[in-house]
């Protein structure tokens, strides 16, 4: 099954440490004090992981594709630079908003694709890609 919004903000919190989250005031309508996800959206928030959908909406059930994933991740990451300015893969458009973070995921080995010259930035994350993008993530 692909990951939801909410999983996969929820998987990155998780993995550097559940911090707390020191945003007061939750500006979405759809992320309700109580849900499994809500620290870690408002972490997720704070520190530039996410903006939302919209300025109202986290939407926290929305499936989340292999683009946004490691958006996701990259951001985590403070966004650091690619190296390589080529990309591998002929189905990411240059420019586009996923063009940088897929780079990165490439040259740190979190991902090498779904073959040599696809990405598959819109076919849905499951948990076992995600998962696996993770471990690579942080493996040290």
């Amino acid at each position: 099954n692909a990951c939801v919004r909410a999983q996969v903000v929820t998987f990155l919190w998780r993995a550097a440490g559940k911090p707390e989250p020191m945003l007061e005031e939750n500006p979405f309508v759809d992320v309700k004090e109580g849900d499994f996800y809500y620290d870690a959206v408002l972490w997720a928030l704070e520190n530039g992981i996410t903006t939302g959908t919209d300025e109202r909406h986290f939407s926290p059930l929305a499936a989340c594709n292999r683009a946004q994933v490691v958006t996701f991740l990259c951001r985590a990451f403070d966004q650091p630079e690619p190296e390589a300015a080529a990309q591998p893969f002929t189905d990411v458009q240059s420019p586009s908003w996923y063009e940088k973070p897929v780079l990165w995921a490439v040259e740190e080995g979190i991902t090498s694709g779904m073959s040599a010259t696809s990405f598959g930035p819109t076919a849905y994350c499951n948990r076992a890609q995600i998962v696996t993008f993770l471990y690579r993530a942080y493996a040290e």
